[in-house]
């Protein structure tokens, strides 16, 4: 169970957050939402440790992280996907699952996890991580490394922005699959009908506060303003 108390952040003398209380129970799947400038992405950073909360706390199964590092938090089973993944040159992909796994991974498991996300092995395996791969590729990449990681706490940051329609379908079936497997908890911050419509709980952000949460049927004249049909691929605060 991951707890959120009283938690504001504040930056250039700006409420980005405002008094966020919120439980995240295991076993279920939560999609963030609300308009752009709302405070999505940054909540999702202060739960992996990226930013620091101006004042409030952080429980994780009754243990206060608040203060935590991002390397303690990842070591915890707390796992971070960007909207816009990073690179690391002289690395190869099959490097980067296997520091993920932190085990021992042959090429042929390697090879079914890149196949998860529509990827041919044979292409990308020995592939180094850098600019040379596509936006799309590169995002695909980096969700494999989650699922690699298999962490507890599983939080995606606009994972269909800068991807094509294609992708887009490995994306809701990798999130399928984590709904209806995962034991822990899966966090989507996405604008996207489609990821609404796998979500247990769907929560509204507006102006760094919770407005609404429920279901999508609950909150279909919220999101009907707030999010446009299809969605935005749109960057937040």
């Amino acid at each position: 169970m991951l707890e959120l108390k009283e938690l504001c952040f504040k930056k250039d003398n700006k409420m980005i957050l405002n008094h966020i209380n919120l439980t995240l129970e295991d076993n279920k799947f939560y999609c963030i939402t609300g308009p752009n400038g709302s405070g999505k992405s940054t909540l999702a950073k202060i739960i992996m440790g990226l930013n620091k909360p101006t004042s409030g706390h952080i429980l994780y199964n009754g243990k206060d992280i608040t203060n935590l590092s991002i390397d303690k938090r990842a070591n915890l089973g707390i796992g971070f996907a960007f909207q816009t993944p990073v690179t690391f040159k002289g690395l190869t992909i099959y490097d980067i699952l296997k520091i993920a796994t932190k085990k021992e991974l042959t090429k042929k498991e390697a090879c079914a996890i890149l196949s998860k996300v529509g990827l041919c092995a044979k292409e990308y395996i020995d592939r180094e991580l850098n600019k040379s791969l596509s936006g799309g590729e590169l995002k695909r990449i980096e969700i494999a490394t989650i699922i690699a990681k298999n962490p507890h706490i599983s939080i995606f940051d606009e994972p269909e922005a800068g991807i094509d329609l294609w992708s887009f379908k490995y994306l809701t079936d990798i999130f399928k699959e984590f709904n209806v497997e995962k034991k822990g908890i899966t966090i989507v911050i996405s604008h996207q009908e489609r990821i609404f419509l796998l979500a247990d709980e769907i929560i509204l952000l507006e102006n760094g506060t919770i407005k609404e949460k429920g279901t999508k049927e609950s909150l279909k004249k919220y999101l009907n303003t707030t999010c446009p049909k299809g969605g935005k691929n749109e960057s937040n605060r």
